[in-house]
């Protein structure tokens, strides 16, 4: 349909860019454009101009049955209703395909890696991380609905002066041996060292220099101090798979720092010879300033490869994994500017790589009132979070452990994800966690709720006609062809919030519906099998759409 309304508007108007969106306002039409605001000639008025192109659109020959009414408004834009025949099409394709639909051929052919979550091993994995996980497992089922073949990828610093001041900090408390045996206190143990160290360290002084000599002594494989950071590193990582699993996350792969820190490292000192990298106190920097940007430090005075120079010998070595076409990495926004730097640096040292590569900054959580802290000191765990959402709907709700669950993970997830990307997020556990509103859990009862009008219907096929319809009927059914096109957005504008928008949107029409008109107590078969229809649509929309977001829907609640 948008491509055909697309094609008429380039015939009667000329302009090889048309664009054709929703309007906000449903008096407004099903597609709306400013075709003839970009075509007015010179000195003519762009009203008139869109009554010369609505005229030859009602003459096309291709709109005939497709759009009922077409009409000029404002300042000269062009809106467009759909007929309801078309509605009708739609709403048994929409049947017919069932959970396939929404799903699109956009970006078939193409081959996308998504880097994501990146949590440290000996740090907690904190809300940060599941914003980012929450971000890319989206951004990764929003590819593959289009149809492209995508690769999980994670990258985690396991080497560094994060690592040292750990170890240090386990030296000070007993060795490992002291850390219990459940791997939630070993990791536990772990947090605690590192917070140890870290303090120690900012101090100065002796302590600050006995976990730099550390440092180095792991990078030149010191037996002692490797047994400690193997078996402290595994704590980390099998805790982190219990956290991915909680989120419906598995990578295809796990890259860590010790591994491409010599690759990195030698790019470096490669292209120090051609003179894109400088010599600068000892150390080895990129000129970033001489690109509008920063200088930074790529190789340490140490002669230590930096946290620069290993993203540098990553980029490599993620392509030669996997060919692909476009290598998104999701962070936090705090290190925007260490991306410019970096992607710069690529754009230099690998340009072809370089240009395949998106960086997606996501915003930082904050919460009503000012901070909020677990056990953790003041950090924000991403699994104490989730904890306490979920304690908190079952103190306030009957409902299983395993609904619970997932109505505390689509709560923290949803709330993350509805905003743009970029945007710092307010969580608020009342607003995130209730049953009405903007919310997660709001969309998982709207779906429960039609699954359960569907279940006492006892009826197999929703087949039905589209003819006279009242308005909230009409509402529903002019949303339904929207799906395919909000998914294909939401995956080329790297935008989760746009399918946010719409399935909030869509569940709001449905609930009204609910609420206005009798379903399976309705006023005729004819109007019943219509409602069962949009009922059953909505639900699949609901579910096919969470489940882009990496939220399941219970069938009850």
């Amino acid at each position: 349909m948008k491509d055909q309304i697309i094609k008429a508007l380039h015939k009667a108007s000329g302009v090889k860019d048309v664009q054709l969106e929703h309007p906000t306002e449903a008096e407004h039409g099903d597609y709306s454009s400013n075709v003839a605001l970009v075509a007015a000639n010179k000195g003519k008025n762009p009203k008139d101009r869109a009554s010369e192109i609505v005229k030859k659109l009602q003459e096309d020959k291709d709109l005939e049955g497709m759009v009922d009414k077409i009409e000029v408004a404002g300042p000269g834009f062009i809106n467009f209703w759909l007929a309801n025949d078309v509605l009708g099409k739609e709403l048994q394709l929409a049947l017919k395909n069932g959970e396939r639909y929404g799903k699109s051929k956009s970006e078939v052919g193409k081959k996308v890696i998504v880097e994501y979550t990146d949590p440290n091993p000996f740090k907690v994995f904190h809300i940060g991380h599941l914003f980012s996980n929450s971000v890319g497992e989206a951004l990764s089922r929003l590819f593959e609905a289009g149809g492209a073949q995508v690769k999980r990828a994670n990258y985690q610093g396991d080497v560094g002066v994060h690592t040292a001041k750990a170890i240090w900090g386990i030296q000070k408390m007993g060795g490992l041996g002291k850390a219990g045996k459940s791997l939630a206190q070993r990791v536990k143990f772990l947090s605690d060292a590192y917070v140890m160290g870290n303090e120690a360290y900012e101090k100065g002084g002796e302590v600050k220099s006995a976990i730099e000599e550390i440092n180095k002594k792991l990078y030149g494989g010191d037996q002692e101090l490797v047994k400690i950071w193997k078996e402290g590193k595994e704590w980390s990582l099998d805790q982190f798979e219990v956290i991915y699993k909680r989120l419906g996350t598995k990578f295809d792969f796990y890259y860590f720092e010790s591994e491409v820190g010599k690759d990195g490292l030698e790019l470096v000192k490669d292209n120090l010879k051609k003179g894109i990298f400088k010599e600068d106190q000892g150390a080895v920097i990129f000129p970033g300033e001489a690109h509008g940007l920063h200088n930074r430090v790529f190789v340490s005075s140490q002669g230590l490869p930096t946290y620069e120079a290993k993203e540098l010998g990553l980029a490599p070595k993620k392509y030669k994994d996997f060919p692909y076409d476009l290598s998104i990495i999701v962070t936090g926004s705090e290190i925007t500017e260490y991306f410019k730097v970096l992607l710069k640096a690529l754009e230099k040292v690998n340009p072809k790589l370089a240009e395949k590569t998106k960086h997606v900054p996501h915003g930082m959580v904050r919460v009503p009132g000012g901070k909020m802290s677990s056990r953790t000191g003041d950090v924000l765990g991403g699994e104490w979070l989730l904890d306490e959402a979920k304690k908190r709907l079952q103190k306030s709700y009957k409902m299983s452990d395993e609904v619970a669950e997932q109505v505390a993970v689509s709560a923290v997830k949803y709330a993350l994800l509805k905003s743009g990307i970029g945007k710092d997020v307010v969580f608020d556990f009342d607003t995130s966690l209730s049953f009405e509103g903007d919310s997660g859990p709001y969309l998982q009862y709207t779906h429960a709720r039609t699954q359960s009008v569907l279940a006492k219907s006892k009826v197999k096929s929703q087949k039905s006609k589209v003819g006279k319809v009242n308005s909230e009927e009409a509402t529903v059914l002019r949303t339904f062809y929207k799906f395919p096109e909000v998914v294909a957005e939401s995956a080329s504008k790297l935008a989760p919030n746009v399918l946010c928008t719409f399935l909030y949107d869509l569940a709001t029409k449905y609930n009204r519906l609910y609420n206005t008109h009798r379903i399976l107590e309705a006023e005729s078969e004819e109007a019943k099998a219509l409602r069962l229809a949009i009922t059953k649509v909505t639900g699949n929309i609901l579910k096919v759409g969470l489940d882009l977001l990496g939220i399941k829907a219970p069938r009850k609640m």
